[in-house]
């Protein structure tokens, strides 16, 4: 039976997986609160993709109902009195229900959400066959000359779980193509749409590097 807990909720424009970390800079009154008690209390916070709303100064947001909770490993306190954190994504979490009057900032009680075919063979099957278009993936990337991100010589994990989610994060592309990767219902079901993923990216990426920089603009003015 999956465990069920209150849990605080950050809601973001940005989609944490189990295992990735994520930085982030936190300013808000609301949010310094929820960092210090976690802290504190040694537990997680969830991440949550925002459905509607904003991020900062303003109502709390409306988060799409999986996330995935989150341990802070590292805290720099900066002089204007904000954090630098460093947390680890950790499980995935359904929410069954919001509080939004309960703390200045998201609560909700969640479950854990978890597969239950995490080595089956037609899951192997399919990472099998990932290793290379994730490769070549990352090896078009480098070749983009503005592109910023450094992955540098990335490996790829054995384990079945970990490897999907890496590769569903180093996925450049919207949050909310990536919430559908956080939802799977089963390892096969991951696997197919990463795979299916990679394989429009790899077929995207040649044509995109085609345009300089007065095509760009062209194009966008024709559209």
């Amino acid at each position: 039976m999956n465990r069920m807990y209150d849990l605080a909720l950050f809601p973001l424009n940005t989609v944490l997986f189990p295992g990735i970390p994520i930085q982030l800079h936190i300013f808000e009154p609301r949010y310094k609160l929820m960092i210090q008690r976690c802290m504190q209390e040694n537990r997680p916070f969830g991440v949550v993709l925002i459905r509607q709303g904003v991020e900062a100064f303003g109502p709390l947001a409306d988060p799409y109902p999986v996330g995935c909770s989150a341990r802070i490993v590292q805290i720099d306190t900066l002089e204007n009195d904000t954090y630098n954190i460093t947390a680890m994504g950790d499980t995935r979490f359904r929410i069954m229900s919001l509080a939004r009057e309960k703390e200045p900032y998201l609560t909700g009680e969640v479950e854990d959400f978890l597969f239950s075919d995490p080595t089956s063979i037609q899951v192997r099957q399919i990472i099998r066959t990932l290793h290379r278009p994730v490769h070549t993936y990352l090896r078009q990337l480098r070749e983009i000359d503005n592109f910023e991100f450094d992955f540098g010589e990335v490996q790829l994990p054995d384990e079945p779980q970990m490897l999907l989610y890496l590769a569903a994060a180093l996925l450049q592309i919207p949050p909310l193509e990536k919430q559908p990767l956080l939802a799977a219902e089963s390892t096969q079901d991951l696997a197919r749409q990463i795979y299916r993923l990679y394989q429009r990216e790899n077929a995207l990426l040649p044509w995109s590097k085609r345009f300089e920089d007065p095509d760009a603009e062209r194009a966008a003015w024709l559209n």
